[in-house]
């Protein structure tokens, strides 16, 4: 009585549901602790206070309002550089190369905005997007494209193409598009005031912030709520399942590859247009490496990226007052996201053994 068919009671289903969110909440969250934990040691081997650390790391990153606007300005290209990674997940790609998107759509509205000067800002601005987000993705959807119909391996072909992007911008940013007034720093001539993009009202963050979280929240819908996002997730499960139900997998690889980098591609846009004003070395700052360490620790969830991207902002916001504070490098925040993504890697293990996890522990019947 009460029971469905199987004896399975109503509530079970939503049991089930329940435990595997909690693990997947769980396992990255124990992952990131475990990752703190070691670095905590690793500190304490170089005499050095892993209390005072994190009370610095909050003071910078977390502690006051303008520390808080610091964080979420540092955030809004890393939710876009995360995006890079997460989109392509979903058909069981490992795209690393955001760095070289976000490097070739700063370089491309930086190219372009001497010649779009002449006109008004509400037709420029969208047409630097446009050719910052079209350069990336057809270099990101170009991984795509490699690994479907070429069985070119796209962790590797991503990273190459991302040293290249890097070497590109940097050949052409001192030659051809170089500013013949940027003596110290080579950078392409300066936006003009109406083509650079302001802050959010009331805040010292730029627009890039909302549309990183917009893009999470788009993203998000795409891969939940589509039939392009089933036919996705689908096709990462089983590729040959996916061609026998007639999904169209070629598109769908390089279509999800691109739209990452298209994401990426605008973070660098926006890095021209309302941080820097001008395409130079700056634009290779690593925050596509940081977004791989935050899809991963998101488990590739558009709307997990939104906290884990201001919690990894917090850390990198908070590298010149450790410097100063405890005599430590500068990259000692690079050194505590290794070992975090090191615990993360370790934690795929943990997945589906976890007894607190299992439906059984529930009082589900398998």
């Amino acid at each position: 009585m009460g029971r469905k068919r199987g004896g399975i009671r109503p509530s079970d289903s939503s049991l089930a549901v329940l435990a595997r969110r909690a693990e997947a909440v769980a396992v990255p969250a124990g992952a990131l602790l475990a990752g703190l934990a070691a670095f905590s040691l690793f500190l304490l081997l170089l005499g050095k206070s892993p209390a005072e650390f994190y009370a610095l790391v909050y003071k910078a990153g977390f502690g006051t309002w303008f520390s808080w606007q610091n964080t979420l300005s540092r955030t809004a290209p890393l939710l876009l550089a995360a995006l890079c990674v997460a989109l392509p997940a979903r058909l069981g790609l490992v795209v690393i190369g955001g760095e070289g998107a976000i490097v070739l759509g700063g370089l491309a509205c930086g190219a372009l905005g001497g010649a779009l000067s002449g006109l008004p800002g509400a037709v420029a601005i969208p047409l630097l997007a446009a050719a910052g987000v079209l350069a990336a993705g057809v270099w990101i959807g170009a991984v795509g494209a490699l690994r479907h119909y070429r069985g070119v391996n796209e962790t590797i072909a991503s990273l190459l193409m991302a040293y290249i992007a890097i070497a590109l911008m940097n050949h052409l940013v001192e030659g051809p598009f170089r500013d013949p007034a940027s003596l110290n720093k080579p950078s392409t001539a300066p936006l003009a005031e109406h083509l650079r993009i302001g802050d959010i009202p009331g805040w010292d963050v730029h627009w890039g912030l909302v549309a990183g979280i917009v893009g999470c929240l788009v993203s998000w819908v795409l891969v939940e709520r589509t039939t392009w996002g089933f036919a996705a997730r689908i096709a990462g499960g089983n590729v040959r399942a996916a061609l026998v139900q007639g999904l169209p997998v070629g598109r769908l690889v390089v279509g999800f590859a691109a739209l990452g980098g298209v994401f990426a591609g605008l973070a660098g846009v926006f890095e021209v247009a309302a941080v820097h004003g001008s395409a130079n070395a700056s634009l290779a700052a690593g925050y596509g490496y940081t977004g791989i360490l935050i899809a991963f620790l998101a488990r590739h969830n558009p709307l997990a990226i939104i906290p884990v991207a201001v919690l990894l902002a917090g850390f990198e916001a908070s590298s010149g007052l450790v410097q100063r504070r405890m005599d430590l490098p500068d990259a000692t925040v690079l050194v505590l996201q290794g070992f975090t993504f090191v615990a993360i890697l370790v934690s795929e293990t943990l997945y589906g053994r976890l007894r607190v996890f299992t439906p059984e522990t529930w009082g589900i019947p398998r």
